[in-house]
């Protein structure tokens, strides 16, 4: 049996035990790396554990300690009270602007635009009674709506690719693409869920009753350092694009330097599960694509030779694989292997690249991915595995439904241009 046909199998036997037994997931990734990257791969214990994903660890650990301050002490209320106050009292429109907030932050460069807008978000449907999944799913999509902008990572990323593959890149296409793919979807989700009550966590009327105080729109003393500490952190990656991880951790020290006891509080509502959780099934994939199985799949998809046929399966990996790892890195791969027919003219690289992107991004809403997991994080304890369910079905739907509507995209462009 070849290397890349066990990594596929183990990868389905962490689904199947996790799912029956109820284990992290992330603890069975660690396992199937070393099991997998140990004694199928021969690699040393720094080999297979290369692929941890200190980055994202520290971005999970730094936000969810430094917010936990702002759920503590009230801040958050604060600022969804301000929020509140700037829409004049109407409620139904917030879910709509924290969509747009969030696509406006990331197409302006801010990649973890969801962390920063995600506790506002769900503080307020909390509130509110409003569904928080919903709610929740709309800041995905905002996201996902903005973040193939000109200046956005994604998207300087695929044009100068493009560009040195002698492929003319097509950066208008790339950015309203996605846009209008996921208003869309927003506006479907909107629609079918927000007459919905959703789930209720225990501490909701208590953060109700909480938010209902006259004074709440005006800080206390010992609000001060954490509202100056999340505007830092914002500026810092939004202006100087500062490590968002590091610039977390170091604004929760100050704080917990300031009020010890505060930083003890605060540091059990770091999300601990979902750390384990994203960073041992990532550990997983990127033993699995040391082992060339994405290349393996992919060289089998390619070798179909008919272009659309093959883009449209290409597709598809991507939505499954992007929904347990990197969308980014991916859609690097996927364009890599799909330069040659590209170059032929037998698929229209802009109608290409933007399916690509859409089908790559659309299942975003997984928990294994950089956005899905920020949303769990910051999603009430009580609530959590609930809203994990959730997830996971929503993000089966998109890897069914999405790459396919996406190929559509690259299919229009190329069959109009023959």
């Amino acid at each position: 049996m070849s290397a890349e046909l066990i990594c596929v199998i183990v990868l389905g036997l962490m689904f199947v035990i996790g799912t029956w037994r109820d284990i992290n997931m992330g603890l069975l990734g660690f396992v199937a790396a070393a099991g997998v990257g140990g004694l199928v791969l021969h690699q040393a214990p720094e080999e297979f554990l290369a692929g941890f994903p200190v980055d994202l660890f520290l971005t999970l650990v730094g936000l969810t300690y430094l917010f936990g301050f702002a759920q503590n002490n009230g801040v958050i209320v604060v600022i969804v009270n301000w929020c509140v106050k700037l829409v004049g009292g109407r409620t139904a429109l917030m879910p709509w602007i924290f969509f747009a907030l969030t696509a406006i932050l990331i197409s302006l460069g801010a990649l973890f635009a969801v962390a920063i807008i995600a506790p506002l978000a769900l503080s307020f449907a909390r509130k509110h009674r409003i569904n928080q999944f919903m709610v929740g799913l709309l800041v995905v999509h905002g996201a996902l709506a903005g973040a193939f902008s000109p200046i956005s990572v994604y998207g300087i990323f695929i044009n100068d690719y493009l560009a040195k593959n002698g492929l003319a890149p097509t950066p208008l296409s790339l950015f309203l693409a996605p846009l209008i793919f996921n208003s869309v979807f927003a506006l479907v989700v909107y629609f079918v869920l927000h007459r919905r009550p959703g789930l209720r966590a225990e501490a909701d009327d208590a953060l109700s009753a909480e938010t209902e105080r006259p004074d709440t729109i005006r800080l206390t003393r010992s609000q001060v350092p954490t509202l100056i500490g999340l505007i830092a952190m914002a500026l810092s990656v939004l202006i100087f694009s500062w490590d968002v991880g590091i610039v977390t951790i170091t604004i929760a020290v100050v704080l917990t330097f300031i009020n010890p006891a505060a930083g003890k509080a605060a540091m059990t509502k770091v999300s601990w599960s979902v750390v384990i959780l994203i960073t041992g099934v990532l550990t997983y994939i990127a033993v699995l694509q040391a082992a060339g199985t994405v290349e393996w799949v992919s060289a089998g998809i390619s070798a179909i030779g008919i272009p659309l046929l093959a883009a449209l399966l290409l597709f598809y990996m991507s939505g499954l694989i992007s929904a347990l790892a990197s969308s980014l890195a991916i859609i690097g791969v996927v364009i890599a292997l799909a330069v040659p027919f590209l170059q032929s003219g037998d698929v229209h690289v802009g109608g290409f690249v933007a399916a690509l992107a859409i089908a790559a991004t659309i299942v975003d809403i997984s928990p294994f991915s950089t956005n899905g997991a920020m949303l769990l994080a910051n999603v009430h304890t009580t609530i959590r595995d609930r809203y994990y369910k959730q997830m996971i079905g929503y993000a089966g739907l998109m890897c069914l439904i999405g790459p396919g509507l996406a190929w559509v995209v690259a299919a229009v462009p190329t069959i109009l241009t023959r």
